[in-house]
Order: structure tokens, then sequence, then C-alpha cells
């Protein structure tokens, strides 16, 4: 049952995005041009959609951590580590980066898959070889400074 209920969260999850557009790169991409340089058009959809989500969140994530245990595991992964580090500076730069080179973050992209999308392809695609370098970067002795197996639970 659970596999089933957490089919249909990402099947809502992406009809919303599909339904906000925000499986279009071009619209992405048009929020990010707030100085007109590319299409000239700057669309702030995206920040309402984002404060949108933002809104859920909190309420959702208030309702949620007052709960005994999550739904579908046996205890919450909240993380604990207070201090900056070199992950958690660089990674999301690296995502920003990607995003607004591509006008995709991963959601959209996968959602985008299914309209065939030969710009998702290459972005899932990519996304995919960027994980894996990363989780064996991550894995290597000589990087323990910056990943210990502690920061990966």
């Amino acid at each position: 049952m659970a596999i089933v209920s957490q089919f249909a969260i990402g099947l809502i999850f992406g009809l919303g995005l599909v339904i906000s557009g925000m499986s279009d790169p071009a619209k992405v991409l048009n929020f990010l041009d707030l100085a007109g340089i590319g299409s000239g058009t700057w669309d702030p959809s995206l920040a309402f959609v984002m404060a949108g989500a933002v809104a859920v969140t909190f309420v959702g994530y208030n309702r949620i951590q007052k709960q005994p245990r999550p739904v579908f595991g046996e205890k919450f992964h909240l993380p604990t580590k207070q201090e900056l580090d070199l992950r958690i500076i660089s990674g999301p730069a690296i995502f920003g980066v990607g995003w607004g080179l591509a006008g995709f973050c991963p959601g959209p992209a996968v959602t985008a898959l299914g309209f065939g999308s030969s710009a998702a392809v290459i972005f899932v695609a990519a996304m995919a070889a960027g994980m894996m370098l990363a989780r064996w970067l991550a894995d290597r002795p000589s990087l323990s400074r910056i990943a210990t197996p502690a920061d990966q639970t």
C-alpha cells in the first residue's frame, strides 16, 4: 500500500509541475531573465509557484513534526549539522548554476521526460552522472574531511 500512496503523491506533484508550467525550461529561464537579455520577457509566475510551495511546506512540516513517526518510515531523518561546510555551499551553488543554464531542476526534468523532450533526456542523464560522481567522491577516503560517513545519514 505504501508504494501506491507514494506513486499517487509523485503523480500529484508531477501534475502540479505540468499545470504550473514548471516542466517547460523556457518558463524558468524567463523568470531568471530579470534584465531581459534573453527573450526580453520576464515571467514572475515562478515566484508565485515558489511562494505557494513554501507556504504548503511550512504548514506541512509544522503538522508532520507533531507526529510520533512518519507514515512511510520508522523515524524522521532530519539534519543535525549546524555549521556550514564545503558540501553545503558547493551543492546548492552547482544546483543553481545547472538550473540557470538548463532551465530544469530534477522534478520538472523527470516530468518533462514524459513529453519526450530531448533536452530533458540530456539533463536527466547529466544529472544522474553528476549524482554518481558526487557519491563516488563522497565515498573516497582522501575526501573524508569533506564528507564523513556520519554526514551521509
